[in-house]
This record gives C-alpha cells, sequence and structure tokens, in this order.
C-alpha cells in the first residue's frame, strides 16, 4: 500500500478510508452474525458451569437468563443508534458517546473503559489459547516432558503476529467464520460430554466454599463471569460500521438480522453448557468445564483445538477496534503518516504486549470475572441505557424509561460487586503462584 499524503485530502476523509474499521463497508447481514458470535461465545462459556456452582441453581439460571434478555436489549438499542443523525454514522463506541456526552467527556467516558474491556479481553484470550494448547499436549501425548504454559502462550502469540496485520475489520471474516463455527463445537463437545459422563456419583449442589464468606465473595466472583460472557457490545458499532447503507436500506436492519442469528447460536452455547456442566459435576466443576473431562481423551484433545482456533479469531475482533484506535491516534495527534510500516509496528507491538502481560499474569478464572464486572458491566449492561436516555429522551415513567433505569441499576450492582470477589480470587490464586511457570 503505497504512503499517503494527508496534506492533500481532507484529514477525516483520508484517515477513514485507511483505518480498519471504515476502510472497507462491503459486509452482508451474515458478516454480523459471525463478527458478534466470536466476539460474544468466548472463552467464558467454558467457566459457566462454574459460575453456576458459586450462584446455586434457582440465583444462576436467573442471572443467566437476565443476562441475557438485557445484553440483547442493549444490543438492540446500540444498533438503532448507529445512523440516529440524518447522513452520519456512529462508527465507534466513542463517537456515539461524544454525540451523547460532549467531544471531551464522552471520549473519557467510553476510551478508557473500552480499551480496558478489549485489551483484557486479548490478554486473557492469550492466556487460553496457551492453556488450551497445553491442554491439547498434555492430552495428546501424556507421557511427554512436561512444557511451561509461558511457551504455549508464545507459540499462540506467533500466529497473532502474523493475523495481525491483515488491514481491515472485513479482511478478518474468514478467521471470524472459522472461529464462529469453532465456538458453536466446542460448546457442543462441552455439553454433550458432559451428558455423556451422567451425574457424578458423590456430586453435591451446595455452595463451593467451606465458609460464609468465601460464599458471598465466590457469588460475586460468579456475577463478573457471567457479565463477562455477554461482552459482544464493545465492538458492535465497531462491526456495523462495515456494513453498506443508504437513506432506504439503512445497515441497522442487516445488521440486527445477524445480532438475532448471533444470540440464538449464543443461548444455543451457553444455556446447555452451564446447566448441564453443573448438574453433572455440581460444586467440583473446574472453572473450565473441558479440564473437568477427562475422558474420552480424543474429544478433550479436539475441543481444545477448536477453542484455540475460536480465541485466535476472537482475538482478531476485538484487537481491530484497538488498532483503529492506535492507528488513529498517531496520525491525528502524534502527525505520523498513515503508512504501512507504522501500521506493521504499531500492530506488533500491541501483539508483543499482550502476550507478554499474559505470560506474567495467567490467573485465569479471576482476570474473567475482574474484567467481567469492572469494565464489562458499564460498556455492555448500562452505557448504552444512559447514552439512549440522553439521546431519545423517552418519556419520564414510560416503559422505555423503566426499562433503561432497571437495566442500569443492575448494571451497577454488577459493576461494583463483581471486582469485589475477583480480586480475592486472585489473591488466593497468586499465594502459590511462581512467575513465567
Amino acid at each position: 500500500m503505497a504512503e499517503k499524503d494527508v496534506s492533500t485530502v481532507k484529514p477525516h476523509q483520508t484517515l477513514n478510508d485507511w483505518l480498519p474499521i471504515t476502510k472497507s463497508r462491503s459486509a452482508k447481514w451474515w458478516y454480523s452474525a459471525f463478527h458478534n458470535i466470536t466476539a460474544m461465545v468466548g472463552a467464558g462459556v467454558l467457566g459457566l458451569p462454574y459460575a453456576m456452582s458459586q450462584l446455586g441453581w434457582g440465583p444462576g439460571a436467573a442471572v443467566l437468563v437476565l443476562s441475557w434478555i438485557i445484553t440483547l436489549y442493549t444490543l438492540w438499542q446500540m444498533v438503532e443508534m448507529h445512523e440516529m443523525v440524518p447522513g452520519k454514522r456512529f462508527d465507534r463506541y466513542h463517537e456515539l458517546g461524544q454525540h451523547a456526552f460532549g467531544e471531551k467527556l464522552g471520549l473519557w467516558v467510553i476510551v478508557p473503559q473500552q480499551l480496558m474491556v478489549e485489551v483484557g479481553v486479548n490478554i486473557v484470550y492469550m492466556i487460553t489459547g496457551g492453556k488450551s494448547l497445553k491442554k491439547f499436549h498434555d492430552t495428546v501425548c501424556h507421557d511427554c516432558k512436561d512444557i511451561k504454559t509461558t511457551y504455549f502462550i508464545m507459540i499462540f502469540a506467533s500466529v497473532h503476529f502474523v493475523l495481525s496485520h491483515l488491514s481491515s475489520f472485513n479482511s478478518i471474516t474468514g478467521v471470524s467464520i472459522a472461529a464462529a463455527v469453532m465456538s458453536l463445537s466446542y460448546s457442543t463437545i462441552g455439553w454433550v460430554a458432559s451428558l455423556d459422563k451422567g451425574v457424578q456419583p458423590d456430586v453435591q449442589y451446595t455452595p463451593r466454599a467451606s465458609t460464609f464468606t468465601g460464599e458471598i465473595f465466590g457469588f460475586f466472583s460468579a456475577l463478573g463471569d457471567i457479565a463477562f460472557a455477554f461482552a459482544g457490545h464493545n465492538v458492535v458499532l465497531e462491526i456495523q460500521a462495515t456494513i453498506p447503507s443508504t437513506p432506504e436500506k439503512p445497515s441497522k436492519k442487516p445488521m440486527w438480522k445477524g445480532v438475532v442469528i448471533a444470540y440464538i447460536v449464543v443461548a444455543l452455547c451457553y444455556f446447555p453448557v452451564a446447566f448441564i456442566g453443573y448438574w453433572v459435576f455440581g460444586n467440583k466443576v473446574e472453572d473450565n468445564v473441558l479440564i473437568s473431562l477427562e475422558k474420552p481423551r480424543w474429544l478433550v484433545a479436539v475441543a481444545n483445538m477448536f477453542v484455540v482456533v475460536h480465541v485466535i479469531g476472537s482475538y482478531q475482533v476485538y484487537a481491530m477496534p484497538v488498532f483503529d484506535m492506535i492507528e488513529a491516534f498517531l496520525v491525528l495527534k502524534m502527525k505520523f503518516n498513515p503508512s504501512l510500516i507504522l501500521r506493521f509496528i504499531a500492530r506488533t507491538l500491541y501483539v508483543a504486549l499482550t502476550m507478554f502481560l499474559a505470560m506474567s499474569f495467567p490467573f485465569f478464572g479471576g482476570l474473567l470475572s475482574f474484567f467481567g464486572g469492572f469494565a464489562f458491566a458499564p460498556t455492555t449492561y448500562y452505557l448504552p441505557c444512559v447514552i439512549w436516555l440522553v439521546i431519545c429522551k423517552p418519556k419520564k415513567f414510560s416503559l422505555s424509561w423503566w426499562t433503561n433505569w432497571v437495566c442500569i441499576i443492575i448494571g451497577v450492582v454488577l459493576m461494583v460487586l463483581a471486582p469485589i470477589g475477583a480480586l480475592r480470587q486472585i489473591i488466593l490464586e497468586a499465594k502459590d503462584f511462581k512467575f513465567y511457570s
């Protein structure tokens, strides 16, 4: 790609033609379905039986179903708001935030949280990819010499040093399709193999923790795990930005079609894994249900390889908006020319950073619920509602007004409680932790 001269064209016009989110607007409705499935059904699904074991049957089922309904509603709001101003598209989450809260405040409200989510997901997926590769290796070759998880994280990262240089959101569609198929496959393996194994003879559904304090913290932590499992909102406007739009055929119609398909798949993945996994293993289930399934070995190995392929796609879907932000910052604020070299260096450094952080802090379970509560709850559960109230101004005490306020209250409670439980879990796991083990 030839280096472009920024001075000859309007800056935003040149930049939007070059940035990964707005470079290509030729996506079909099914691109939206695949990208949303890849963004949503992540490593979190394998932690749902563990979350159920901390919540118990009643609260666990209620939180899971409620989360599915609330996040579908807030996702609908974001799809609707994408072209709320005639002739303008809010291609990025922070652009919608700026429209609602003002140029400066909008950036400060959205960007730190969105970055925390996207970078957090990328770190967690580095860990998940590395651990799943290790599990695959240990399952296939159980007599082999033990290899450190650190090395497997490096092997997983090597794929991203290549894939991260795909230029735009549309160019990762193939990776995203493979990832979406894999997510449905390993979720199905997770619950079918659990069902086949049958309810364990000594199964118990009492709380995991032996103390009341442990129970409370476990409950909080599980809320974060479930919040982490519904995290596609951070990239939804960016996905919609890749769909062509005209006044006669606005992008929200194909986008919403894709979202509905994605949410049906999410339900098919989440509910059977959560309920059957907990039913079979009870409070002894691991924080990744595939670890609880030791046999048949070949099936566990295949499922772990599916997880690896899926998190490769998920990493890319979450990294693309980060690349977009980094590249826009380097060109607009640091006055670099938009070039292939700039893109290569920025993206390589980003992948290296997430790899280093994943190798340094591989606390899988605790990280999930910490990020889930602290950053996912705002961007997924209640920020879309706050923006909706600001922009659309529904009538006081109308159904829309009440619905949004209920979602905001639930989201704030989630944001406050989940990180408390997660921090305790991270501290407990960190006691026995050795760096780069």
